[in-house]
């Protein structure tokens, strides 16, 4: 997950006497780069993730450091560190306020500390850590696209991972993600990984195959289950012109099976886009689990249409819903009077439908075994192939 604020602070709270002191909810926030500010116009030019450090030279009152501060959140900056003791004696408490109630890092570094000395040391570690992710980026797409070949990935994984342990993978995409430039994919990638609280050393980020990919390692179900819907609701609140869809997978263990868990997260997230719920999880999948796990789309479309071809005729020819009213006959177990409410028609007319459709399907529709390939077909019908 890159050099995060908390990697910053294990470093600096000796050596150069750093204090967070609102935001400690960001502690997870990764850092790309420290640019040094006396003004918010380079502040347009941020890509994300950058770590603002300012003297408070041209912020020396109340309002210019909120300014600062509501121009460094919608630029999604990674936090702000405040070089006190001159120009800024004290932070005012709206400030810190502000901080907080956006879980929006804000540091002090006292006056004597050389800031080019630290902003170079913290930027050297910043590009190492980067240097480790591409690398831990690359060893965990060899793992997924060739999980025999467990002795070229593994090496880049022991140092960062349990590789013994637990893996789960969720993805995330957007419309259209992999049509954009890389620039612009990049700035969606930086938003999101603020977005993606409470995960550091046992997670990884990054872009493969159209899709964001998200990696955690060694958490409960319970814990990353908390992880990934906070930042989903986060991604909803701050996200809100793009639709996005997760999809996440159950937990497998062993390095050698996050291929699985990839492939498991795919079929969720390909229902959530299908559904159009935004988040999926693979286990509240049901027999859908199977049906996104199985390859052949052309199975798939034959398991649908064959079973079902009489009424898709019939209902094209006569303009009626002879495949809805058997769907919902079969979702409400054959109960005439739940399809009717669900349909808003009389009963009477349910059990006409229901006469004409066992006639066209040559079934008769009541033991399971007759009615399990028409249950497959109807869902099926909800999914894009």
């Amino acid at each position: 997950m890159g050099f995060t604020i908390e990697d910053m602070l294990l470093v600096s709270r000796d050596r150069y006497q750093m204090k967070l002191i609102a935001g400690e909810a960001g502690w997870s926030n990764s850092i790309s780069w420290l640019l040094m500010l006396e003004d918010v116009t380079i502040i347009h030019n941020f890509a994300g993730k950058e770590l603002a450090v300012t003297t408070g030279l041209g912020f020396q009152n109340e309002d210019s450091q909120l300014e600062l501060v509501r121009h460094l959140m919608a630029h999604n900056a990674s936090g702000l560190i405040i070089n006190t003791g001159f120009y800024i004696l004290q932070i005012p408490p709206s400030v810190i306020e502000l901080c907080e109630a956006n879980d929006f890092p804000l540091l002090t570094v006292p006056w004597d500390v050389v800031l080019a000395d630290m902003i170079k040391d913290l930027s050297i570690r910043v590009f190492l850590q980067s240097t480790a992710d591409e690398q831990i980026s690359a060893a965990f797409i060899k793992a997924i696209e060739e999980p025999d070949a467990r002795a070229f990935y593994e090496k880049d994984l022991l140092a960062h991972f349990d590789v013994d342990g637990t893996f789960q993978v969720v993805l995330v995409t957007t419309p259209d993600l992999d049509k954009m430039d890389t620039v612009e994919r990049r700035r969606i990638a930086y938003r999101m990984q603020l977005y993606l609280s409470n995960l550091t050393h046992n997670g990884h980020f990054f872009y493969y195959a159209s899709c964001f990919v998200i990696i955690m390692n060694a958490l409960p179900i319970s814990v990353s289950k908390e992880i990934v819907n906070g930042f989903y609701q986060r991604l909803q609140k701050k996200m809100a012109s793009f639709p996005v869809y997760l999809g996440a997978s159950d937990s497998v263990t062993d390095i050698g099976n996050l291929h699985t868990a990839y492939h498991r997260a795919l079929a969720a997230l390909h229902m959530a886009q299908d559904q159009k719920t935004g988040l999926q999880y693979f286990s509240e999948m049901g027999i859908y689990r199977l049906l996104y796990s199985v390859p052949d789309k052309e199975l798939l479309n034959q398991l649908s249409v064959v079973p079902l071809s009489p009424l898709i005729a019939y209902d094209r020819q006569h303009d009626s819903n002879y495949v809805q009213t058997l769907e919902l006959f079969l979702k409400y177990d054959g109960s005439i009077q739940a399809v009717a409410e669900e349909l808003f028609i009389h009963r009477n007319t349910v059990q006409y439908r229901m006469n004409n459709i066992r006639q066209l399907l040559g079934s008769s529709l009541t033991s399971e075994q007759e009615k399990l390939p028409y249950r497959i077909a109807c869902l099926i019908q909800h999914m894009r192939l």
